[in-house]
């Protein structure tokens, strides 16, 4: 259940400044509309996506070489993942992120802070310099568009700085965080086979330096195709590279290969630009392909409209450069927003780290995961206490479900003149499905709604539509981010499995969701780990939300156990430290469990673990914890942040038949 009073409302004269209302307005001019509130331009947008887009298109200030004759080429018989965008149209990602660079050359681009408390900035004359380098660097050595580029890096400046330079020449970036071991890179950059490789000398994570030339060592050995690898000195000034064949330090780039010159390759709308993976817990990771023009234009509108980022805005967001919000975030250069990027442990040295960066950097949108919210309540965290935070207006929660809880929690703990917004959506389509509206009000446990141009709605098993009850989150309409294709999917075969086999011609997302009476979504977790016993479908999150509720529990994992003829809800709990499972705390969380949901949602059996496993981006992995219960392998452990953790789930007695 959500509230019927909303958390939060924009006040009046703000909304009235706001893009969302503008790009309103310039609409209603445009078509002779008259459209009054989000729901009237969110049904128009997609009822009319030839004349929405073309639309945002204009409002945000494309710039392009050559015009597109059509808007969207779906002829009879096509499959919407065959629609193509914006035909004719020729553009550059990288001069669209940086079109305010010479406007602004003197302002700060981007601020970087690793967990050694090292600082640094760059002005937008300097970033168009360094890219200018790079590019000049790719281009004498090689490097073609189409060619691959890969980077294992922090999440610092020279990450930004290498996607650029690559897509100014029109080659495809693709980027893996440190943090992910030797085989969970090869098992990504083996597959795209890269032409460079750009890499830090290591990292920083909870006060340890660690070092990752020894990984780049045996990439380079592995990876036959690279022909150059640069690296970026991080943990030292000069770090040892003698090892390494065909290294070079990225200083030595920007020096050897310096130029005024910063040509921008045009090409068409749908060239690739980016390929993403998929999180490779289940098998051999899926390489995502991303074009160009679909990824800025959804990132302009999710930015610009439903983020309400404008030119001078401060933009951060915990992630890495292997999560899709690293690249969303890097498209806010296309506003004129300065980012803000940190890399190292979210809690080191406090648990309010981040919030302190926040609040030492005047961040405007500070983007974070809805476990690092809860995180910082459960710590008993009062950041309104500590923090001016005079300058945060918006605060962004992704990659798991936000409980009510935490909505609560952010009003009132951490600022109560806030937008709050929950958003979702995939590496799959590199941006959201669902996600914030600040002429919405928010109500809590709530997604304000479907992002504008995408037809999503709820399925029923059946495939009805339908309101107000759970069922599977679908979008039935074509939109300009799709993946163009899977890397190496002979006839698309991969990429109609992952999302077309379920309901025909309607991409089904694998979220297990509800629209509200406020037109806003809830989401329940993941389908493929809906429990369902006796035939009930339940979404974890659900258990999750009351669960966790709870000042001894940490966090928890529920799965389905296969047992006798039927599936029973099993519950595993890390518990906070000094606590223990006895009956008592069993008895509580049956209690809660029973109390704010049904008698089906309380787990036959509830069981203590020392750790949860979890992807590298933060999720935690109810399917990999599944297999390990009922004796089947896990592939490609390497994809877990923790991999270890998984151990504790295999041969409990408490889950074995008499």
């Amino acid at each position: 259940m959500t509230s019927t009073q909303p958390l939060w409302k924009m006040p009046d004269d703000l909304q009235s400044k706001a893009a969302m209302r503008q790009f309103m307005e310039t609409i209603n001019s445009q078509y002779d509309l008259s459209l009054t509130d989000y729901s009237d331009l969110y049904q128009w947008s997609i009822n009319n996506p030839a004349q929405f887009w073309s639309s945002m298109w204009d409002y945000s200030d494309i710039r392009y070489s050559s015009p597109y004759s059509t808007v969207i080429e779906n002829s009879p018989g096509k499959k919407i993942y065959e629609v193509e965008w914006f035909n004719g149209a020729k553009l550059n990602f990288a001069e669209n992120l940086l079109k305010y660079s010479h406007q602004l050359s003197d302002k700060t681009a981007i601020i970087f802070q690793g967990e050694d408390k090292v600082k640094r900035q760059l002005t937008f004359s300097n970033l168009r310099q360094q890219v200018a380098a790079t590019a000049n660097f790719l281009k004498q050595n090689g490097v073609l568009p189409g060619d691959r580029v890969a980077g294992y890096l922090p999440n610092m400046p020279e990450s930004v700085i290498a996607m650029l330079a690559c897509s100014s020449i029109g080659a495809i970036w693709s980027s893996c965080s440190p943090d992910f071991g030797f085989n969970g890179v090869l098992d990504r950059f083996g597959q795209i086979e890269p032409k460079i490789l750009f890499t830090a000398d290591g990292y920083w994570f909870k006060g340890k330096e660690i070092d990752s030339l020894e990984t780049v060592k045996k990439l380079s050995e592995s990876i036959t195709s690279l022909e150059k690898i640069i690296i970026v000195p991080y943990l030292n000034i000069l770090p040892e590279t003698n090892n390494i064949s065909n290294a070079k330090l990225f200083s030595t780039v920007l020096t050897e290969y310096a130029t005024d010159s910063l040509e921008f390759v045009q090409l068409p709308f749908n060239h690739p630009l980016y390929i993403m993976y998929s999180s490779g817990t289940t098998g051999v990771p899926k390489c995502i392909v991303h074009g160009a023009g679909g990824t800025l234009i959804q990132h302009m509108k999710e930015l610009i409209l439903h983020t309400n980022v404008s030119m001078g805005d401060r933009l951060f967001y915990y992630t890495t450069c292997g999560w899709m919000m690293w690249n969303w975030i890097v498209s806010g250069l296309a506003t004129g927003a300065t980012l803000v990027l940190y890399d190292g442990s979210p809690f080191y040295p406090t648990d309010d780290a981040l919030i302190k960066l926040v609040d030492d950097n005047n961040v405007n949108i500070f983007g974070t995961s809805a476990k690092y919210l809860s995180a910082l309540e459960k710590t008993n965290t009062i950041p309104k206490n500590t923090f001016n935070l005079s300058n945060l207006n918006c605060i962004l929660s992704t990659g798991s479900p936000l409980a009510p809880e935490s909505f609560d929690y952010v009003y009132r703990d951490i600022k109560s003149d806030i937008h709050l917004a929950s958003i979702s959506g995939g590496t799959d389509i590199i941006s959201c499905f669902s996600l914030g509206c600040p002429i919405r009000p928010v109500y809590s446990g709530e997604l304000q709604c479907r992002g504008l141009g995408m037809a999503v709605d709820i399925f029923s098993e059946s495939g009805e539509p339908v309101n107000q009850q759970k069922g599977e989150l679908v979008c039935k309409n074509a939109f300009p981010s799709m993946p163009l294709y899977f890397w190496n999917d002979e006839d698309n075969k991969k990429y109609h499995a992952a999302y077309f086999n379920r309901f025909n011609n309607t991409w089904a997302h694998g979220d297990y969701a509800e629209l509200t009476k406020h037109d806003g979504l809830i989401i329940y977790g993941r389908s493929d780990a809906v429990l369902n016993p006796g035939g009930v479908r339940i979404g974890t999150a659900e258990i999750y939300r009351q669960v966790e509720k709870l000042p001894e529990i940490l966090e928890s994992i529920a799965i389905g156990q296969e047992w006798k003829s039927d599936v029973r809800v099993v519950l595993f709990v890390k518990l906070k430290s000094g606590n223990s499972l006895d009956e008592t705390l069993k008895n509580n969380i049956r209690s809660i469990i029973r109390l704010n949901t049904t008698p089906r949602h309380v787990p036959e059996v509830i069981v203590e673990v020392a750790d949860i496993p979890r992807t590298i981006s933060g999720k935690i992995v109810e399917l990999a914890v599944r297999n390990i219960v009922h004796n089947k392998s896990v592939e490609n452990a390497d994809a877990l942040a923790n991999p270890e953790a998984l151990s504790y789930f295999e041969n409990l007695p408490e889950l074995q038949e008499d």
